[in-house]
């Protein structure tokens, strides 16, 4: 066996066995050559590839960032050896548990007591599309994909294991290793038959003693040693194997399919809207951030240099100089407030750096203030220290703009603005005393249909009076709304300062339809914090009074919570059980006016009818008087007896003939049995059709004859009795069945075909729990156990 991969620094060639002028070279980040003996020169160690790529993408899980490693390559190229290795032999341990023990070897050599670190880990494995924990080995059922909002595609109930040394981590990976899917082939006595994946959730928690907040960084490292792509001429794979292998290609062609348009996508220009096949398979929809989105991720491919191999490693070859095009968008995974922080404060070191640079650091050496002062500024409202902190930053800015112009400088001029802007903002930002006295005022929200539009308008009640109406109205009102019932002045919301404090007085205007608590207003009514307020049909709101609300809370502190919220549901509850009183009265008023007119349209009929009856009563007497007039009647004779007419022979035998004819034909009607019938033969075949059994069904009439006579499981019992007695041959409506799949044709009765159809049933029910299994089929097809197809005897007779 020759050899037809050769590596050499960066840069991966491949010659062609059949045409040695035909010569392919790649270039990638590193090209390991690990297909012969240490002593090689150009020998590439397990701990050489760990340095190289394991150590750069720890340093990124350090800093915040997602990371992902997955080995691509045909099977037997050494992908499980490079990414799990040989963990009991010195020297031949993989990225994997390199890695694990370079993670804890940092963690215990970290000096800061403010870091806090925890891991947790999770293996699985995708195995001819279904899940499986490698973890948990009892539970060998299909676990199911889920997507979050915002976390992305997960794996429901996959188990999660925290871990506090290596040792643990290497326990977990021996037990899931042993419970992971192998199997034997003619190309690799080992090979993996499914798609591992090693998850670490390694998670940094940093305590500021300064301000005691606690931010933290969440990483994920995905690890996948993926499957080997096969042909199956090569690996003699059958049955089990073959349908293994057919799984594995599926879902790394869909693997290939969504780096292709990954790589298509990054080399345009504009990025236009393209569809990526994520979800065409299991294993890219959960690596979907590890292809595309956040994460900073590195692929190996493994290589096999013999000349035999030529097709598939230059497949492989190709395949990685595609994913090397792809560009992830990996950001920190860190609360947004903790980023923001972060980068202030890194942002403030930069323009220390930049004033100290331009001799400007005395501005920065007075102490800064610590959090008590601030707290006694804002309790204080000391608004003079504010005007001169701002005054200061608007010198600084001044004083820099004025010197020679310089890059360092502009850029120290445009940060000192986004620093006084950004004072601003903190000033009059939710805590500030401005906001403080806003949360104050009387309000009104809206209550919405939809519990997500509930809640999102606020309306503040000014002091003096808050008019309420269309935008068209002749004077300005303060809350436009628009609707059908809502008049171009509706009403005022007048809020006075008393010996009780603040009210808010409602006052609807003329005709406008105006409801407090379900009840209809139409003078000045006081509301309370909670009232419920609704204008015209569809506008509903709940009246908040903050300070009211406080005051009866400081009352009653043990006040129990109600039992259900005060939303739009229950507003509109409430309005109908107010107005129900109302309409009680108007609908009994109403139902007794129905009653009486219906009373009175009963006496007129009846009397009407009656009348009729009496009118037509007089009628019939006169006509029988006239009739007894011109037909008198005739004195009774008595009947004779009719004689018995005498049949000859040939007359006997056509009536018996006759007779039997109609009894076997009276109660048949095939027009009634195709008719009856043909809703469950259309369902028998779509349930075929769906379950792929390859079965037909249709109707056909099959006659009874003396020298073709039909087995005696397709006649009803009463017709085998008299099948002697009848002298003319009997059709009857029966069912055949077509098995495409066995060449073989049967044929049932109607009773039969509903008898199957109900097991048939059964088994569409439980077709998408039970996987499909070609050896389970066919030993339903031996012994009868499918409702599809009849038992092959093991003999048939001949002749009757």
């Amino acid at each position: 066996m020759s050899k037809a991969t050769y590596c050499r620094g960066s840069a991966s060639a491949i010659i062609n066995p059949k045409q040695a002028k035909d010569n392919k070279s790649f270039n990638f980040d590193y090209s390991y050559w690990s297909h012969t003996t240490p002593e090689d020169v150009n020998y590439a160690s397990q701990m050489q590839v760990y340095k190289d790529i394991g150590e750069e993408m720890l340093l990124h899980a350090f800093e915040g960032y997602n990371v992902c490693i997955f080995a691509y390559g045909q099977t037997g190229a050494g992908k499980s050896y490079t990414m799990m290795g040989k963990q009991d032999v010195k020297d031949q341990q993989g990225i994997i548990p390199l890695l694990c023990e370079d993670l804890f070897t940092k963690i215990s050599d970290n000096q800061d007591n403010s870091m806090s670190y925890s891991v947790e880990v999770s293996y699985m494995e995708i195995y001819c599309e279904r899940v499986r924990d490698l973890l948990n080995p009892k539970n060998k059922g299909n676990l199911r994909v889920r997507e979050h909002p915002l976390m992305g595609p997960y794996v429901e109930d996959l188990s999660k294991l925290a871990v506090t040394s290596y040792n643990d981590i290497q326990d977990l990976m021996d037990s899931g290793n042993k419970a992971r899917t192998v199997a034997a082939t003619n190309m690799n006595e080992t090979s993996s038959r499914s798609h591992a994946v090693f998850n670490i959730i390694f998670t940094q928690k940093r305590l500021d003693a300064e301000t005691d907040n606690t931010s933290e960084k969440v990483s994920k490292v995905s690890l996948v040693d993926l499957a080997g792509s096969e042909r199956a001429d090569s690996t003699g794979a059958k049955g089990t194997r073959l349908k293994e292998g057919a799984n594995i290609n599926k879902s790394l062609t869909t693997l290939g399919k969504v780096i292709s348009a990954l790589a298509e996508v990054n080399k345009k220009k504009k990025k236009a809207e393209s569809f990526i096949p994520y979800r065409d398979s299991v294993l890219t929809w959960l690596l979907r951030e590890n292809l595309g989105g956040n994460s900073r991720t590195a692929m190996v491919a493994a290589l096999s240099p013999a000349d035999i191999n030529y097709d598939e490693t230059l497949s492989t070859l190709r395949y990685a100089d595609r994913a090397k095009q792809i560009r992830c968008n990996a950001v920190i995974n860190e609360d947004p407030n903790n980023r923001l922080v972060r980068e202030l404060k890194e942002e403030v070191s930069r323009l220390k750096e930049l004033l100290f640079a331009q001799g400007l650091g005395d501005i920065i050496e007075m102490p800064p203030p610590t959090l008590t002062d601030l707290s006694d500024y804002k309790n204080n409202n000391n608004k003079g220290q504010a005007v001169n902190q701002k005054d200061d930053l608007s010198t600084v800015t001044n004083a820099m703009t004025g010197m020679s112009p310089s890059p360092s400088i502009t850029a120290l001029s445009s940060r000192a603005g986004s620093i006084a802007s950004l004072h601003d903002r903190i000033m009059f930002s939710p805590g500030s005393e401005e906001a403080i006295e806003r949360l104050k005022t009387p309000h009104l929200v809206n209550l919405n249909e939809d519990p997500l539009m509930s809640e999102c308008l606020l309306y503040y009640i000014k002091d003096g009076i808050t008019r309420v109406g269309r935008l068209d109205a002749s004077s300005r009102q303060d809350i436009v709304l628009s609707g059908h019932f809502i008049k171009d002045e509706h009403c005022t919301f007048t809020s006075s300062t008393g010996p009780l404090g603040e009210t808010v007085v409602l006052e609807p205007c003329e005709e406008a339809e105006t409801y407090v608590n379900g009840k209809r207003v139409t003078e000045p009514t006081i509301l309370k914090s909670g009232n419920r307020i609704i204008l015209g049909k569809s506008h509903v709101f709940r009246f908040n009074h903050p300070v009211q609300a406080r005051a009866e809370r400081e009352k009653t502190p043990c006040v129990e919570t109600p039992a259900e919220p005060v939303d739009w549901a229950f507003a509109q509850r409430e309005l109908l059980e107010k107005q129900g009183i109302d309409m009680k009265q108007e609908m009994q008023q109403r139902l007794q006016e129905l009653e009486d007119q219906y009373r009175k349209e009963r006496e007129e009929a009846n009397n009407l009818l009656e009348q009729q009856r009496l009118d037509y009563e007089s009628k019939l007497e006169a006509l029988q008087k006239q009739v007894d007039r011109y037909y008198p009647e005739a004195p009774d004779e008595e009947e004779e007896p009719e004689e018995e007419v005498q049949w000859t022979e040939r007359e006997r035998e056509m009536a018996v003939w006759g007779f039997r004819k109609w009894r076997c034909y009276q109660f048949t009607s095939l027009r009634d049995l195709l008719w009856g019938n043909a809703i469950f033969l259309k369902e028998a075949n779509a349930i075929s059709v769906e379950l792929k059994k390859k079965v037909q069904f249709q109707f056909v009439l099959l006659t009874d004859t003396l020298y073709s006579p039909l087995p005696p499981d397709l006649l009803p019992p009463e017709a085998t009795k008299d099948r002697e007695k009848r002298h003319f041959p009997r059709t009857i409506v029966a069912v055949e069945v077509q098995d495409q799949k066995n060449g073989a044709t049967h044929y049932w009765t109607l009773e039969k075909l509903r008898q199957r159809l109900d097991l048939m049933r059964e088994m569409y029910d439980r077709a998408a729990d039970v996987p499909n299994n070609t050896i389970e089929d066919s030993e339903n097809v031996m012994t009868g156990g499918d409702p599809f197809y009849d038992r092959f005897p093991w003999f048939r007779l001949v002749g009757r």
